[in-house]
C-alpha cells in the first residue's frame, strides 16, 4: 500500500487529501518573488498614503478650529449685543420711573382740570337753557308787542 500514494504522488494526484499535488509550471511565482518588486512599491505608496492623510486631517481639524473661531467671535458679538441691550433695557426703565413719578406730580393738576371741565359743561348747559329761556320770553315778549 505504500507503493499507491507513491504512484500517485509522481502522477500529480495527492495521495492523501491533505497534500498538495506537485506542479511543474514555469509560469508560477513564488511569493518571494512577488513580494520583492512590490515592496518598494507599496512603502512609496503608504507614505503617499499617508502623507495625504495627514494633509486631510490637518485641513479637517484646521476647518474645525476655524469653526470653533468663528463661533466664538459670534458669541462675543452677541454678549456684546446683549450688553448694549441690557443698557437700553435700563435706561428705558429709569426714564419710565421719571415718567410715572412726573405723571404722579401731575396728577392732582389733572384731577383739577377734571373738576373745571365739569363745570365747564355743566355751565355750558345751563347758557344752553339760560339762552332758550331768553329766545321763549324774546317770542313772547314780540307776541305781546304785536297786540
Amino acid at each position: 500500500m505504500a507503493a499507491a500514494p507513491a504512484a500517485a504522488a509522481a502522477e500529480g494526484v495527492p495521495a492523501t487529501p491533505r497534500e498538495e499535488p506537485v506542479r511543474d509550471d514555469a509560469a508560477v511565482e513564488t511569493a518571494e518573488e512577488a513580494k520583492e518588486p512590490a515592496e518598494a512599491d507599496i512603502t512609496e505608496l503608504c507614505r503617499d498614503m499617508f502623507s495625504k492623510m495627514a494633509t486631510y486631517l490637518t485641513g479637517e481639524l484646521t476647518a474645525t478650529s476655524e469653526d470653533y473661531k468663528l463661533l466664538e467671535n459670534m458669541n462675543k458679538l452677541t454678549s456684546l449685543k446683549y450688553l448694549e441691550m441690557r443698557d437700553i433695557a435700563i435706561n428705558i426703565s429709569r426714564n419710565l420711573k421719571d415718567l410715572n413719578q412726573k405723571y404722579a406730580g401731575l396728577q392732582p393738576y389733572l384731577d383739577q382740570i377734571n373738576v373745571i371741565e365739569e363745570q365747564v359743561a355743566a355751565l355750558e348747559q345751563a347758557a344752553y337753557k339760560l339762552d332758550a329761556y331768553s329766545k321763549k320770553l324774546e317770542a313772547k315778549y314780540k307776541k305781546l308787542e304785536k297786540r
